[in-house]
């Protein structure tokens, strides 16, 4: 009888690695007969100015897609449909994903969504969204002693003066 070593890590890595395939078979499986699941890819970068959003949307037009915007979420959704055709007689293979998509992103607060700009150029979607202006911290009036209102920069003076005494 030999003897072998329990390496606990390699035994997670084992757990793992089935329950990614578990995932993986799960989210590949048709939704009908035929059909496989579609997600485009997207890409969101921020830049100073605005928010870039780019999706890849290969063998589609921009009647294909829709921009939504409702309560702070920008929904992007379409379909492409299939384009093989029935071949009884002989084998065929279907790679390609068709079907319905949807991909929703939430955007900050505050963003103007009349300045939101959406432009489709050889199958890829680039949606423009400026950022919002940011907020400017505004300095709070405090009330000493029933005197006049004085401002926070001026108790924190107070206080080191204070502990410099």
């Amino acid at each position: 009888m030999a003897l072998v070593r329990w390496e606990p890590l390699r035994e997670i890595s084992t757990i793992q690695g089935e329950v990614n395939r578990l995932f993986n078979t799960f989210f590949d499986t048709p939704v009908n007969a035929g059909e496989r699941r579609w997600l485009p890819a997207m890409d969101l970068v921020e830049s100073d100015e605005h928010f870039l959003l780019r999706a890849d949307l290969p063998g589609l037009s921009e009647e294909d897609v829709q921009i939504e915007l409702e309560d702070n979420v920008l929904t992007v959704s379409g379909q492409r449909a299939s384009e093989h055709e029935q071949n009884k007689n002989g084998v065929h293979r279907v790679e390609r994903a068709y079907g319905r998509f949807t991909r929703s992103l939430t955007l900050p607060e505050g963003f103007d969504p009349e300045g939101i700009e959406a432009s489709f150029d050889r199958g890829v979607l680039e949606v423009r969204i400026p950022k919002p202006e940011e907020r400017k911290p505004r300095r709070v009036a405090i009330n000493v002693g029933g005197g006049a209102p004085r401002t926070i920069a001026g108790a924190e003076a107070d206080r080191e003066a204070e502990r410099e005494s």
